[in-house]
């Protein structure tokens, strides 16, 4: 019965966390797409993670936010990122958000990367796997508001390939208080066909 109740309860408290998420990216989007707000967009793509954090900073500079971002073959130029920036028509365009890109094929190094980018005050915003020539990598992108008081979040970054094991994860991670932010998975992200899930806590 104890065992019962204790699985109970990190399934509830795994729910909470997945709804707390979900309705943390409604707010954003909605922030975005004010039906009294018309909106000009910007389409970023490159085959270099380190070239996308630069474009996205220098779209932030002229009034521009993070809404989406993916990683795939395309028409173009084989393996790219595509990242989308919306602004306001007609407001007063200024640098308001920073933003951050993390790419690595090394949990360790993402998790340490990660915490790093929390302490310094920058929040998850969207993650993606990115198909390299050779291998892939998960890239995280996070933000700061440049005029709000930086929110600190603790960040775990979950990987493995085998869903039993992400569902135990996931759920001890819920009962010592992560929220979920997002997954993905793909071949090789960090092993063998891994899923990789990213939670958070506020400090």
């Amino acid at each position: 019965m104890a065992a019962m109740i204790r699985l109970l309860t990190s399934a509830f408290l795994l729910f909470t966390s997945l709804l707390c998420a979900a309705g943390q990216e409604r707010t954003r989007l909605a922030s975005l797409q004010s039906s009294n707000t018309e909106f000009e967009y910007k389409l970023l793509a490159t085959n270099r993670t380190t070239t996308m954090e630069k474009e996205m900073n220098t779209a932030a500079n002229e009034g521009y936010r993070f809404v989406e971002i993916i990683s795939g073959d395309t028409f173009w130029g084989g393996p790219e990122t595509l990242a989308v920036m919306a602004r306001a028509i007609g407001a007063t365009h200024k640098a308001r958000y920073e933003y951050k890109l993390l790419a690595t094929t090394r949990t360790s190094t993402m998790q340490k990367e990660l915490q790093e980018a929390g302490d310094a005050g920058f929040e998850y915003c969207g993650h993606s796997v990115f198909k390299k020539r050779v291998g892939t990598e998960v890239m995280v992108i996070l933000e700061r508001d440049l005029e709000a008081k930086p929110k600190l979040w603790d960040y775990k970054l979950l990987a493995t390939n085998r869903t039993s094991t992400m569902q135990k994860e996931m759920a001890d991670a819920a009962a010592a208080g992560y929220q979920f932010v997002g997954f993905s998975s793909g071949a090789t992200v960090f092993g063998d066909r891994e899923v990789v899930t990213i939670m958070r806590r506020p400090r």
